[in-house]
């Protein structure tokens, strides 16, 4: 079975950052810990006055990707810190930020952002500034020299978290880049318990990583469907937004991707399914939202052919073996922390379809229709609050 190492292989030939950015994965993220532990205390003490405020708003934001990190540890931070966190996406922030920070309470602003250099990355903080009298800036970047990292070094109302460099990926789609971040931020606010935490789902990702779901990968892949639909609960809905966007951007769009809640997706999304639709449900491992999670699976297996539906979770119980992907040792995980490894699930099942259609997953739109870092953005200037917009 093919394995993907950090060292990429003349196998994957147009898709070698691709292959080594989504094996190192488990070095960024014990990377990632240390740099953390060892910034620490300034971290702490440029959060606690924020933090101290009852009335504080948390708002998490990037674009595409970066945006699904913010969703997928949104509920966690929530339960962590006891103040309100919101995701919405900067593509949100600039086209509506009135709509987006209609409340002029103090709010901490986190964005999430490989390059740093997207337009709205750097808008929606410009905007937040004018519609709010009072907002912090904690800045998740994987790229030190990016504009929205060199805007707010010296900023005394901004903190900036710089990912390892090698986390800033060359591939188009990002996947070493999103992992960090996501993992900075649930480091950041004490959501992952520090170094062993971290260790338990390096070596998770290594599994993974190293061919231990290399048939399961393999079998599906063979099935060569045409749509795919990623299903997960709370945080793990997020996870399934970015699995579907990793599987869209990889294979350049030929295979459709869907990602709906386990209980949405009965809802009107149910009616992508036919016999050229392959289904992947992330099982939460909170007891009572696995419950609803094992619900959809049961009733997606009943009425698909065999192998069409697998179960990505932490722990076995309730699952049939054939099937189930298990992320091994994130049975007891937070389902924002699972998600780090289970993704790992996503990226290499987008890589193996990518380079079973012959399409270079390094760079999947080479007539440049879809860029790695968003391009054509045009920035209007914002009325003040009040006048009409129309």
């Amino acid at each position: 079975m093919t394995t993907t190492t950090d060292t990429p292989t003349s196998r994957h030939e147009g898709a070698e950052h691709t292959v080594a950015e989504i094996g190192q994965q488990p070095r960024m993220w014990r990377e990632v810990g240390r740099i953390l532990a060892d910034g620490r205390k300034e971290l702490d003490d440029f959060l606690a006055p924020f933090l101290a405020r009852e009335d504080l708003r948390i708002v998490l934001t990037g674009a595409g990707t970066s945006a699904y990190a913010g969703r997928i540890v949104r509920g966690v931070l929530a339960r962590r810190t006891g103040r309100r966190v919101d995701a919405v996406a900067t593509t949100d922030i600039v086209s509506d930020p009135y709509g987006s920070f209609s409340e002029d309470v103090p709010t901490l602003l986190v964005s999430f952002a490989r390059s740093g250099d997207s337009p709205e990355s750097v808008a929606a903080a410009e905007l937040a500034g004018r519609c709010l009298s009072r907002v912090g800036h904690l800045i998740i970047t994987c790229n030190s020299e990016g504009r929205l990292a060199r805007e707010h070094a010296a900023d005394p109302g901004a903190h900036v978290l710089r990912m390892p460099a090698a986390s800033n990926d060359r591939g188009f789609a990002m996947t070493s880049s999103f992992t960090s971040m996501v993992l900075a931020s649930l480091l950041a606010f004490g959501a992952v318990d520090g170094e062993a935490e971290v260790e338990t789902l390096a070596k998770a990702a290594e599994h993974l990583t190293t061919g231990g779901l290399d048939e399961g990968i393999e079998a599906l892949v063979a099935r060569r469907p045409e749509r795919l639909v990623y299903l997960g609960s709370g945080a793990l809905k997020g996870l399934a937004e970015e699995s579907a966007l990793k599987l869209l951007e990889l294979t350049g769009g030929a295979v459709v991707a869907l990602a709906e809640s386990s209980l949405g997706f009965r809802h009107g999304p149910k009616a992508v399914l036919d016999d050229r639709t392959a289904v992947l449900v992330y099982v939460s491992n909170d007891p009572y939202t696995r419950a609803y999670d094992l619900d959809i699976l049961a009733e997606l297996r009943a009425g698909l052919p065999q192998g069409a539906v697998i179960a990505v979770a932490g722990r076995p119980d309730g699952l049939p073996e054939d099937g189930t992907w298990i992320v091994p040792g994130a049975g007891e995980a937070e389902d924002a922390a699972l998600a780090l490894p289970a993704v790992v699930c996503a990226q290499l099942l987008a890589l193996r379809s990518s380079l079973a259609r012959g399409i270079p997953s390094d760079n999947p739109f080479p007539s440049g229709e879809v860029n790695r870092v968003v391009q054509g953005v045009t920035l209007h200037p914002l009325p003040e609050r009040g006048t009409d917009r129309a």
